[in-house]
């Protein structure tokens, strides 16, 4: 079993996943990243999932747990969490819809369960913050694009200049979005196919590392955007509009228009969070996480033209 990430005492974490499960084989590391490191551990009826969480994404384990604990019909099993040493340990929930190749049908039934856990987490959303889940609230974006302006982005000068000069605008569409009324709660914000797993007919819910507090339509900006790109549908395409208003079933009616503000808006807000990774990334780590980046920061600067 290799070195965890941050040099953790990889046979304390063994020792750990023993405690709780009883591997059938050799523990082993599948993913590692400078955001979290993920382990396979094999089991006689199938299979555990080890993740240990960096620092900017330590409260996960925590969050997913408390997830578990309310909808545990859509979110990974937890079968064991350490808050203070941000490690996480998941039951197997199964195959990501990435290697069905994205079909839209897996989101139209995955995004109202969705969006019923996201009401249902309204009610839980200080306690989220006071455990450090990021606050993305509307009211802070400004301030935030702000700030953001200020950091070495791996854009062009031009392109940079482009977003300084949308400021004003932004803080506008975000007071326009503030006045529709929809109550803030837990964005996901990695909404992809890699992060919606099948199992005997049932979709879950994973990955929570990237998510935070805000407003909750804002989270198809990310299955939209992957739905263009992988699946190669057209914004004209009529699956998003029946994508979004599957989506809103469970919020009620006349939230359309709130819903393309907000996408609008979480197009920009995904900057600043996908910042967030970037400024607890090593130097030497940021030339190959850029490259993403720019594609999200020009996705914004696309907005700006419109």
């Amino acid at each position: 079993m290799p070195l965890l990430l941050n040099s953790l005492d990889s046979a304390a974490a063994e020792d750990w996943i023993r405690a709780h499960v009883e591997p059938v084989g050799a523990i082993e590391a599948v993913h590692v990243r400078p955001w979290a490191t993920v382990l396979r551990v094999p089991l006689a009826d199938g299979v555990a999932w080890f993740k240990q969480c960096a620092p900017v994404q330590a409260f996960e384990p925590r969050l997913t747990a408390e997830l578990f604990a309310r909808w545990p019909d859509r979110v990974a099993e937890v079968l064991a969490y350490d808050e203070e040493r941000a490690w996480l340990l998941l039951g197997d929930a199964g195959t990501p819809i990435r290697t069905l190749g994205n079909p839209p049908e897996k989101w139209l039934a995955v995004l109202p369960l969705y969006a019923e856990l996201q009401r249902g987490e309204t009610a839980h959303i200080l306690q989220h913050l006071i455990h450090h889940v990021p606050d993305l609230r509307v009211a802070t974006l400004p301030a935030r694009y702000r700030d953001l302006l200020h950091h070495d982005l791996p854009l062009a000068s031009d392109e940079i200049g482009r977003l300084r000069s949308y400021a004003p605008r932004f803080a506008e569409l975000c007071d326009e979005l503030t006045e529709c009324g929809v109550p803030e709660t837990l964005q996901h914000d990695d909404l992809h196919m890699g992060n919606v797993y099948e199992q005997a007919g049932r979709l879950r819910l994973l990955d929570w590392g990237d998510a935070s507090i805000s407003h909750p339509f804002a989270s198809l900006v990310v299955t939209f955007r992957f739905l263009e790109e992988i699946n190669n549908l057209r914004p004209t395409d009529p699956w998003f509009m029946r994508l979004r208003d599957a989506y809103l079933e469970p919020w009620g009616k006349g939230f359309s228009e709130a819903f393309m503000l907000a996408i609008r808006v979480g197009t920009f807000a995904h900057t600043v969070a996908w910042a967030r990774q970037r400024n607890a990334l090593p130097l030497n780590a940021r030339p190959d996480f850029d490259v993403g980046y720019a594609v999200v920061l020009r996705r914004a600067i696309a907005l700006t033209f419109e």
